[in-house]
């Protein structure tokens, strides 16, 4: 299993950006389909994007489509999610994962028995 650690969370106004970053530990990085999740107080996590092996296929939530974007690095064992126009119903604590299967199966399944990072705050203040 690869060991990840994400940053780039923060304090931001309503309508601000926010790139998130997600640095995998591991050989096999870029095997992996990986993802972002996110949880805000009293609720569920709740999936975000998800980027295949190649970086060649990503997902979104409806909620993110057309705000976020998900991209990869793999000679940085790195993942990132741009988050522009970013509003109060986005604030959560935002969680990579990895997972080591197919990128359908990874999202369909919500990357269960994946790897996950501690997570990185973000507020938007509205």
């Amino acid at each position: 299993q690869v060991q990840l650690v994400e940053s780039g969370g923060g304090l931001v106004q309503a309508g601000g950006s926010l790139r998130l970053s997600c640095a995998a530990s591991g050989r096999t990085f870029s095997t992996y389909t990986m993802g972002w999740f996110r949880q805000a107080p009293g609720k569920e996590r709740e999936f975000v994007a998800a980027i295949s092996w190649s970086g060649g296929t990503t997902y979104y939530a409806d909620s993110v489509n057309g705000r976020f974007t998900i991209s990869r690095d793999n000679a940085k064992n790195t993942v990132y999610l741009q988050m522009n126009s970013l509003n109060a119903e986005d604030t959560a604590v935002y969680y990579c994962a990895a997972d080591r299967g197919d990128a359908v199966v990874a999202v369909t399944n919500n990357f269960l028995g994946g790897s996950w990072g501690q997570g990185t705050q973000v507020y938007v203040s509205s």
